[in-house]
C-alpha cells in the first residue's frame, strides 16, 4: 500500500463545486488502496482578502497577522473533508499546529523546521484520509505561523518527506511544467520531466508553477514531485526529480520575472565589509536581492555597486540604504524601474560552449539592450527594457529550439 501526497493548490479549490471536483481525485486514489494525505491552499483570492483586513488596521502584529491569514486553509480542510465524508471517504482535518508542524519563530515567512506524522500514521490505521491546512505551523514558543506565499507546496513535500511518501503529487490549474509561459510564447512545449535543480532555477527566475523553497525541500529530501491539473487528472503532467537526462539538450526553458528595479550604489568605498554591511542590512528587513555587479576604479579605490530587487520592494530599499549614506560613504545611489529579467535554464548548458554567446546573438539581432547579466551553471540571466519582455522571450525560446523538444 502506497503512500501519496496530493495538493490542490488555490485555483483547484476556488469554489465548493472545485473543492467536490478535487475531493472525487482524492476518491480514485483511495478507491486504489492508497493511504493519502491531502494538503490544501486557501481558495482562490481568499488570502488576498484576509491581508486587506489585517491592513485596514494599519498596526504592524506579526504573530496576530499570521493567526488571521492562516485561516484560509482552515476553511478548506474543512470543506474538503466534508466533500471526502459525504462520498463514502472517511477522513478528517488538521491543521499544522494538530500534526504538528514545527517551523522557525519568526511570522510570516517562517521556515519549516520538521514534521512530526505520528498522527497521521494513526490516521491511517483508521483508514482515513488526512486533510492538512497547507501554509501553517506552529513556532518553539506555541504561536501559529504562517510559511510565506506559495508555502501550501512546501507543506505537501515536507509532510511526503516525513511519511517516505512514493510521491507527492501537485495539482494545478496547469499540466505540468512547459518550455516557457504559453500566456507569452507561442509553440511551448510541456516537459515530462525536469531535474530538481532546473525547476529550482526556473521557479526562482519567475516560473510560477511551483515555489522555489519546495522544489529546494524536495531535492533536499529526495522526495518526486509530479505537477499535474485538477481539471486533467489523468494526466500525470511533469516529473521533478533526481538529475534528469538532458537528451543532449542545452536549454530546457525560458523563464521571465517582471517588475524588476535596479539599484546602483556610485562611488562606494572600496575596502573589505562594505558589501556584506549593505546586503545585511537589507537581508535584515527581507529584501530580496539578486543580480549583483560590481566595477572597481582601481586608481581611485571607489566602486560602482549595482543589483536588483523587485519593483514593490525599491522604495524600502532606497530608504534603506539612505540611512546607511553616512556610515558606508557613498556619493549617491541611482534607480531604475521597468525592468525585466529574461533567463535561460538548462542543465545541458554544463558541457555545451557558446550557450551565452548565442543568447547575447539572439538579443541583439532583435535590437535587446542588456543591461545586467548573470549567470550560474545551469542558468543565464539578463536584464532588459520591461516592453522588450515577449519579444526576448519568443526568440529566445525559437533559437534554442524549444519548440521541438
Amino acid at each position: 500500500m502506497s503512500i501519496l501526497v496530493l495538493k490542490f493548490g488555490g485555483t483547484s479549490v476556488a469554489s465548493v463545486e472545485l473543492i467536490e471536483s478535487a475531493a472525487k481525485i482524492v476518491k480514485s486514489e483511495y478507491e486504489a488502496g492508497n493511504n493519502l494525505v491531502v494538503v490544501v491552499s486557501a481558495m482562490s483570492g481568499a488570502t488576498n482578502i484576509l491581508i486587506d483586513h489585517v491592513n485596514k488596521i494599519n498596526y504592524d502584529d506579526d504573530s496576530e497577522y499570521d493567526v488571521v491569514v492562516s485561516s484560509g486553509e482552515q476553511v478548506t480542510a474543512g470543506l474538503m473533508s466534508i466533500c471526502l465524508n459525504k462520498l463514502g471517504v472517511p477522513s478528517r482535518s488538521w491543521m499544522g499546529w494538530q500534526i504538528p508542524i514545527i517551523t522557525s519563530d519568526s511570522h510570516r515567512n517562517a521556515a519549516i523546521k520538521r514534521v512530526i506524522p505520528n498522527a497521521i500514521l494513526k490516521n491511517f490505521d483508521d483508514k482515513k484520509v488526512g486533510v492538512v491546512a497547507g501554509f501553517q505551523g506552529i513556532s518553539s514558543d506555541g504561536r501559529i505561523t504562517t510559511i510565506g506565499r506559495g508555502g501550501s507546496d512546501n507543506t505537501a513535500v515536507y509532510i511526503a518527506a516525513a511519511l517516505n511518501a512514493e510521491r507527492c503529487d501537485i495539482y494545478t490549474d496547469v499540466d505540468g511544467v512547459y518550455t516557457s509561459d504559453p500566456k507569452m510564447t507561442k509553440n511551448v512545449k510541456r516537459l515530462d520531466k525536469v531535474s530538481y535543480e532546473e525547476m529550482i532555477e526556473m521557479a526562482s527566475q519567475g516560473a510560477k508553477v511551483l515555489q522555489t523553497a519546495s522544489v529546494e525541500s524536495a531535492m533536499k529530501h529526495d522526495v518526486d514531485v509530479n505537477v499535474r491539473s485538477t481539471f486533467n487528472p489523468k494526466d500525470m503532467g511533469t516529473k521533478i526529480s533526481n538529475d534528469i537526462e538532458s537528451d543532449n539538450q542545452a536549454v530546457t526553458g525560458v523563464a521571465y520575472s517582471k517588475d524588476e528595479a535596479k539599484i546602483t550604489l556610485i562611488d562606494v568605498e572600496d575596502k573589505p565589509g562594505v558589501a556584506a554591511e549593505i546586503f545585511n542590512k537589507l537581508a535584515e528587513s527581507s529584501v530580496n536581492v539578486d543580480m549583483i555587479v560590481q566595477n572597481n576604479f582601481i586608481e581611485r579605490k571607489m566602486t560602482n555597486l549595482t543589483f536588483t530587487v523587485p519593483m514593490i520592494e525599491l522604495e524600502r530599499s532606497i530608504k534603506l540604504l539612505n540611512d546607511l549614506k553616512q556610515k558606508i560613504n557613498f556619493s549617491k545611489v541611482l534607480e531604475e524601474k521597468n525592468l525585466s529579467k529574461v533567463s535561460i535554464i538548462g542543465s545541458g548548458m554544463r558541457n555545451q560552449p557558446g550557450i551565452a554567446a548565442k543568447m547575447f546573438d539572439c538579443l541583439s539581432k532583435n535590437n535587446i539592450n542588456i543591461e545586467v547579466i548573470s549567470t550560474s551553471e545551469i542558468k543565464i540571466s539578463v536584464l532588459i527594457n520591461r516592453e522588450k519582455t515577449e519579444k526576448a522571450v519568443s526568440e529566445l525560446h525559437s533559437t534554442f529550439n524549444l519548440d521541438k523538444i
